[in-house]
């Protein structure tokens, strides 16, 4: 999509592995861009991890510009003077509202008024982190997927006080990016995704904890079902596709019979409290060896790849005409 600000200078705040994948994708998409980091001292780090993923795009055949031209139009600085001028910000810290919040103060500073800021966040409600800022109504969700540069996900996330001039602003950048941003119109915690995502997973610990099936059973069932249509069509497109009525009739056994504890599931905080972090260290749901769990990493960045070409190859309109 052709968008008149395509070419503008963006910031970013913060670059982990996220930050990194999230300026990575606007580098690849034709924006300089300026980003905000708190110790200087890692900014060789992130440099090469940014032109790692570039040349990744480049020989995934995603993009044509030279990763090396690419990587020159990035400017890593830790003085918040140095995004004077901007008028898209794009912050990616940790999950914390006070560190945000205090981020937020910092280029309120220095920013004009109408300058966008957009939090990647995945559960904080966006009108927490607007309260009592100087001009909330410029302040929205920005929720990219993991790996930012290649997933074609983004929700935009209006809070309550959120002007949405804003928010279509922002939705017509994402589609520059090669995004299929949806937008939440009004302010929930966990957005879209992460809800029927948790909704999904308190449902797997019930049957996994109540002894139904195994964690392999679980992850077989969904990875051959669910994973088989989902990247295709939505869960709403997909009864579409396959008949409404008999969902309604499965709806009125099954939904009286679904878990709805507000509870914890006790496997995830005995895990947790063992210290496993998955693939992280190699302690998980499932055992892993250094190797195999390197191996696991390298897999999911190369289906992530296959699947953006998939959706590429099967592109279809987003939304149908209006009746």
């Amino acid at each position: 999509m052709n968008n008149p600000q395509q070419n503008i200078p963006i910031g970013t705040v913060g670059l982990g592995l996220m930050g990194s994948s999230i300026a990575t994708c606007l580098l690849a998409a034709g924006h300089s861009v300026t980003s905000l980091v708190k110790d200087i001292q890692q900014a060789d780090e992130a440099r090469t991890r940014i032109l790692g993923y570039l040349q990744q795009l480049q020989a995934e055949g995603l993009l044509r510009a030279a990763p090396e031209t690419l990587i020159q139009r990035i400017g890593i600085t830790d003085d918040v003077a140095d995004l004077r001028g901007h008028e898209v910000i794009i912050e990616s810290i940790t999950e914390s509202v006070a560190e945000k919040k205090e981020v937020y103060r910092r280029l309120e500073t220095v920013l004009s008024p109408t300058a966008i800021i957009g939090s990647n966040t995945s559960a904080i409600p966006v009108s927490v982190l607007q309260s009592g800022l100087a001009h909330p109504e410029r302040v929205l969700g920005l929720h990219w997927a993991e790996p930012a540069h290649i997933t074609r996900f983004m929700e935009v996330i209006c809070g309550d006080a959120t002007d949405p001039a804003y928010a279509h602003r922002l939705v017509a950048l994402a589609e520059s990016w090669g995004k299929e941003p949806s937008l939440l119109r009004k302010d929930i915690r966990g957005f879209i995704t992460n809800r029927i995502m948790y909704a999904m997973l308190r449902e797997a610990f019930h049957l996994v904890e109540n002894g139904y099936a195994t964690v392999e059973d679980v992850d077989r069932s969904l990875r051959n079902d669910l994973g088989y249509w989902i990247t295709f069509a939505g869960p709403f497109r997909f009864m579409d596709l396959t008949g409404i009525p008999a969902y309604l009739t499965v709806m009125k056994d099954l939904f009286p019979d679904l878990s709805n504890t507000p509870e914890t599931p006790r496997m995830m905080e005995d895990l947790v409290a063992a210290g496993a972090k998955g693939v992280q260290n190699a302690h998980g749901f499932y055992p892993y060896t250094p190797e195999t769990a390197h191996a696991w990493e390298e897999n999911f960045i190369a289906f992530s790849y296959d699947i953006r070409k998939l959706a590429q190859k099967y592109s279809l309109p987003p939304t149908d005409p209006a009746p």
